[in-house]
């Protein structure tokens, strides 16, 4: 990859993060406690994990290709957040009663947690340089999974997951 592409490519990732960071706090805006922990279904999940999930998968895997420790722990977060879940859950095979128990008081400890891990992002993508990209993260896919797939894969996944809560705000009629 050129210069020219990495820096194309930076760009293009750092447009699609600020887009989720912002979509978070959109979707945060007029909601409460009650509404994050609101469900259209048993076995649907709210608005408030839905954002959880998101920033804790970004979190967990960014960190582990910056070689830092996730923002989750080393900002605090987990202590403020205070789930019923094991330290390092992150919504990844959690079953509708364990969604069920997720509990924020308040909105703006989602839209802090956001905007931590969106700062591990910005410093991740910054420091890559070309040849980061195309280093093999896991050999046990063909192909294997690289550095620019991994941080793809939880740009879609988070984009994905951000539509879920717009979708579940808007069942709500606060969309």
């Amino acid at each position: 990859m050129t210069a020219a592409a990495t820096d194309l490519v930076r760009a293009v990732l750092l447009d699609g993060f600020q887009r989720i960071e912002e979509g978070v706090g959109e979707v945060l805006g007029g909601l409460d406690a009650e509404d994050l922990r609101w469900r259209p279904g048993i076995d649907a999940n709210p608005v408030g994990w839905l954002l959880w999930h998101l920033s804790r998968q970004q979190d967990a895997q960014l960190a582990q290709i910056a070689g830092e420790e996730e923002v989750w722990r080393a900002g605090g977060w987990q202590e403020r957040f205070d789930l019923p879940y094991a330290p390092d859950a992150h919504g990844y095979g959690q079953d509708p009663g364990d969604v069920g128990r997720f509990e924020v008081p308040d909105p703006a400890l989602l839209e802090g947690y956001a905007a931590a891990v969106h700062a591990l992002t910005r410093r991740l993508v910054h420091g890559l340089g070309e040849e980061d990209y195309g280093r093999v993260l896991d050999d046990s896919w063909d192909p294997p999974v690289t550095v620019a797939v991994r941080i793809y894969s939880v740009l879609e996944d988070a984009a994905k997951h951000l539509g879920q809560a717009e979708y579940v705000k808007g069942l709500l009629g606060r969309g």
